[in-house]
């Protein structure tokens, strides 16, 4: 019987350490849910005699295709990669008489690095993980709207046609964290599914042939979730 006891300790220790050193591959669907919050454009405001402090910005939420790389370093700890396919956002005006005034739009990519904490398995083949991790967001593409240009000539900001009007977004570094599951399905194939929040704070600034004429603090912080098909090797 100690025989038998001792010869499945080592059989399961034996594929509980075969896991180490192994890679992951997670692909699906990646959506970014803003909750954004901003400072006012108090220069915007005053131009267009509106009320102090009461237009800020919003962002809308996008989904994308995602993957993750996983690397099983110990028995209970990982290392993740995310990445996506770039994310698409609309900025407009939030609040006032200018409610919903399109801004402009940009992309971005959020590549992440995380550090996963593997919880006790679950009905045998459901991996619970929580993790933290590092984030690293990078703007482009940002393009000024058709509306945002006409409300400035409008009020007689803008007096050329000729002039350049652009949108810049800086880039952001922040932290991250995440929960969510792996199900094995069978010895290679099974499915991801995770759950983060991303601190991401970036300024926007609006300008003018060069000078800027509105900034704006952002911060996004969005809820992130994924859910993909998961390939070990």
């Amino acid at each position: 019987m100690k025989a038998i006891c001792l010869s499945l300790s080592l059989a399961a220790f034996s594929a509980s350490a075969s896991q180490v050193g192994s890679w992951s591959i997670n692909a699906g669907l990646l959506g970014v849910s803003t909750k954004e919050s901003s400072s006012y454009l108090n220069v915007v405001e005053s131009v267009a005699d509106l009320p102090a402090n009461s237009a800020g910005v919003t962002v809308n939420s996008n989904t994308q295709l995602g993957l993750i790389v996983d690397y099983q370093y110990s028995k209970d700890w990982s290392f993740s990669l995310v990445a996506a396919t770039p994310f698409s956002h609309d900025i407009k005006v939030s609040g006032s008489a200018i409610d919903g005034l399109a801004i402009g739009n940009t992309k971005h990519l959020p590549p992440t690095l995380f550090a996963n904490y593997h919880l006790p398995e679950l009905a045998g083949f459901i991996q619970p993980f929580i993790g933290a991790g590092l984030n690293y967001t990078i703007f482009f593409s940002e393009d000024v709207d058709s509306e945002l240009r006409q409300a400035l000539t409008e009020l007689e900001v803008i007096t050329n046609s000729n002039q350049d009007l652009s949108l810049k977004l800086d880039n952001s570094f922040g932290l991250a964290w995440r929960a969510g599951m792996n199900l094995k399905l069978t010895d290679s194939w099974g499915a991801h599914l995770m759950l983060s929040q991303i601190d991401i704070d970036t300024t926007g600034q609006v300008q003018l042939d060069g000078s800027t004429i509105q900034s704006v603090d952002v911060a996004i912080d969005p809820l992130v979730w994924m859910a993909g098909v998961r390939y070990s090797f």
